[in-house]
């Protein structure tokens, strides 16, 4: 191949950047986020209220006025209780493995998270890519969340 190597740096920026929008993980050297986040954004579920998948069965948009930060990531809530009960347990409302899809740790990988495609399971919350993936995952729940356990969060490497 004749390519200059100005122009190989920036195809291989390109179709990291075009992979990483599309959900794929990012290559084995670089360290992946604990918290999924989309590019260009540190909103963890999209700005999804993390405590309303508990108290009201259902996703709900948080407000930028209610938010804060943990381990990197921006979470955003409905009100100011559903803040202060994050605040004071975040492990007991943060989405498992990060908000990385379930089924995808489970098979030792990574991908985005889809906070509308969700379920508790034994009062946690899992995400998964889409609908389809979902189905998959539910079909041995117990089983995938025994692998993403094990897998977790070494995955990140």
């Amino acid at each position: 191949m004749n390519a200059k190597p100005h122009m190989l740096k920036g195809l291989v920026a390109a179709a990291a950047i075009a992979l990483t929008a599309a959900g794929v993980a990012p290559p084995a050297q670089a360290r992946q986020a604990e918290i999924y986040t989309p590019l260009l954004s540190n909103l963890a579920l999209s700005g999804y209220d993390a405590v309303a998948y508990f108290d009201q069965g259902r996703p709900v948009m948080g407000l930028a006025q209610f938010s804060t930060d943990w381990k990197g990531a921006q979470f955003r809530f409905v009100s100011a209780a559903h803040l202060a009960r994050f605040k004071a347990n975040p492990a007991a409302y943060a989405p498992q493995y990060g908000g990385y899809c379930a089924w995808a740790v489970s098979q030792g990988h990574t991908a985005k998270g889809d906070p509308t495609v969700w379920k508790l399971v034994g009062g946690k919350l899992y995400l998964n890519y889409d609908a389809a993936v979902q189905q998959r995952w539910q079909q041995d729940i117990p089983g995938n969340i025994g692998r993403a356990d094990r897998n977790w969060p070494q995955v990140l490497r």
